[in-house]
This record gives C-alpha cells, structure tokens and sequence, in this order.
C-alpha cells in the first residue's frame, strides 16, 4: 500500500469520525466505526465500553510493547461556531469539523502507522494501538480503565497536536474546590460576617503567590481561580459561604501534595481537591523514542496542557500533527497535509525502535 493511500484512508475515517458527535461518554457510535475500520483490515479489534485496542499482527509476550494512543471523544462545540461542527468539509487545505484538530487527526494518523506496520513479523517490539474514551473530560472509562487489561507497556506515544514536535513533560492538573465561611446577616445592617469579603483576600494571596521552584521545561506553577459563587439568591442577604474554584498547573518539581500543603498553610478558606491523578509526567530527553524524534529534526519542550499522559504509569511521549491552539476553538481545523506529515511521522519516529538493525555484512574474503 503507497503512502498516498495511507493519506486518502485516513483522511475518509477522519471525515466519518468528525460526523458523528463523540461527546465524552457518549463516544459509542465512533468506537463502533473505529472497530469496524479496523475490522474491515483484518485485524481483531478489542473493545472494553468505548475503548477500542488492536495489537500487531505477530504480538510476542516476550518482546517489549509499545503503546500507541489518541481519543476519540469531544469537547462540545462552543457558541461561535458558524460551520456545522458535524459536517466535514475540505476548504483551502483546511478540513473543517469538530473533533478533526483534537484529536482526530492523531487519531487516524497513529490508525495508519499502525497498520504500516502491522503485519511485520520482524518488529523488535510490540504494538499496541488503543482509541479511548473521555479524554476531554479526564474521566475514569477511558485510558485509566484500559490499562490493566492491555498488560505491560515499556513506553507510550500519545497522539495530540503538538505540530509534530515533542512534547517530553506536561504539566499536571490540580482542580481545587475551596470555601470561605462567613455568618448571615442583613445586608442594611452592620450584621454577620461577608464570605465573599474572605474569599477575596485567599484570592489575592492564590493570585500573588508565585511557587518558587520553576521548571526549565514547564516554567512555573500557574494558578488561576476560575469560578466564583454563593448559596445566595437574594441581593440583601450577607452570604454565610462562597465557594471558589482554582486551577492549578504543576510542573514536575512539585508533588500535589506538597503544593496543597503551602495553599492550605497561606489560606483560611477550606481547600478541597476533587483529584490528585492528573499528576506532571516526563520522559528522559535521552529515552531512545526521543532521540529517534530529535534525529528527525524536531524539538523538545514542556506541554502546559494535560492529556492521557498523566494516567500513564510509563514513559510516554506526547506529539502529533495539528496545532494545540486551535483545539476547542470555533470552527476547528487541520490542514490536510498535517495528516499526511503526521502519518510519515508516526512511521518514521517508531522506525529505530521497530525495525531490527541491518544484519552485518559478510566480510570480504579476497
């Protein structure tokens, strides 16, 4: 099969994936066409809920696995759409549609790589290829819930647009629910004691304090309070409790304990995380995966976003065609040669690491 076909496969499965809406766990009617494209190619896929995995053609227990891995799910279209997010459509280089930046088109390039290599029975490693489920939304039937069925990975390759550069660590997310507690009182009076007056001085401290270990791939600590409420519906009533919420992104160099420890040692408010799971991940600059990218031309850097990375009890390695800044944003788009680049990318980065090296040639006997 010529490289064009790989680019016209893809390119058809990526338009069919963008016309069915695959919000986070609603994803089961593009976990059934990715199974049944990978069905249509002879290979036996797997599905556990919307979780669908294919291993190579020659999997042998005794080599060491490789995991190839983007989503298929959603963010839900955003208001500013003027195209129908559902409806795929090729328009200067551009297809348009949601879905086909973050991150169909990893998605379907990982798709194609995989099966480049497929039938090889020469592989020095294995190949795992898994299409999960609620990634957007870091949910709990996804990556997480397929690990222990796919048994021991030495590394991974998780597919999101990095514009093919390599992205080594990412930043780990910290959602924290905090709460300030006041007393009620009327608001014409001199009476009870204003939450939201207490909330906003653990606000100023979140907003000012700059964590001082700052990482030379992700920079420092970023914290922002993105959500602010009382119990209140009523505008002459001093607000007993107010809630605010605060996203925090964490480079390597602290532990998510660490960090709340310092948030709850510097604020009276009470600090609450709703997980510790998505936690910084890194691989070493000297992982062979990276050398192989770095070999290709391509750089190094620290990820502010998260991704399925930070579930992975393995190295893993996060890169793929398209552009990060255009996920989630209206009318989302992947130039149609980003898929073809992503395709021959895929194959070349895993090159080193699969193929056997060249036998020794036979010495010259005159």
């Amino acid at each position: 099969m010529t490289k064009e076909h790989y680019h016209i496969e893809a390119l058809a499965l990526l338009k069919k994936l963008i016309a069915i809406p695959s919000f986070s766990k609603e994803e089961n009617k593009t976990a059934d066409a990715i199974e049944a494209w990978l069905k249509s190619r002879g290979v036996p896929a797997r599905r556990l809920i919307n979780n669908v995995w294919a291993s190579n053609r020659h999997f042998d227990a005794a080599k060491p696995t490789i995991l190839l891995n983007s989503h298929h799910d959603t963010v839900r279209p955003n208001k500013a759409y003027t195209l129908d997010p559902f409806e795929p459509m090729e328009k200067d280089g551009k297809l348009y549609g949601l879905g086909s930046n973050d991150a169909g088109g990893c998605l379907v390039s990982l798709l194609e790589a995989f099966m480049f290599y497929y039938d090889r029975a020469d592989l020095t490693c294995n190949l795992l290829l898994a299409a999960t489920a609620e990634e957007e939304i870091s949910g709990h039937n996804g990556i997480e819930l397929l690990l222990p069925s796919l048994g021991k990975i030495e590394f991974g390759i998780v597919g999101e647009p990095t514009n093919m550069q390599l992205a080594v660590a990412e930043k780990g997310l910290l959602v924290l629910d905090c709460t300030a507690h006041g007393k009620a009182g009327h608001a014409a009076r001199e009476e009870g004691e204003n939450a939201i007056y207490k909330a906003l001085q653990d606000i100023e401290w979140l907003r000012s304090y700059e964590p001082p270990k700052v990482s030379d791939l992700l920079g420092p600590v970023k914290m922002s309070v993105t959500v602010i409420d009382t119990e209140n519906k009523a505008h002459n009533v001093v607000p007993s409790q107010c809630h605010f919420v605060v996203d925090v992104r964490v480079n390597e160099l602290y532990g998510f304990e660490e960090l709340l420890g310092v948030i709850r040692a510097n604020v009276a408010s009470e600090v609450v995380p709703r997980s510790l799971r998505m936690r910084p991940s890194s691989i070493p600059v000297d992982h062979p995966i990276v050398l192989s990218g770095i070999a290709l031309g391509r750089t190094c850097y620290g990820s502010p976003t998260t991704s399925d990375k930070a579930l992975m009890p393995f190295p893993a390695l996060k890169t793929g065609p398209g552009d990060s800044a255009r996920s989630h944003t209206a009318d989302e788009y992947i130039f149609v040669e980003e898929i073809a680049e992503g395709i021959k990318g895929y194959i070349d980065l895993l090159k080193p690491v699969l193929e056997p090296p060249p036998a020794a040639r036979p010495k010259d006997r005159h």
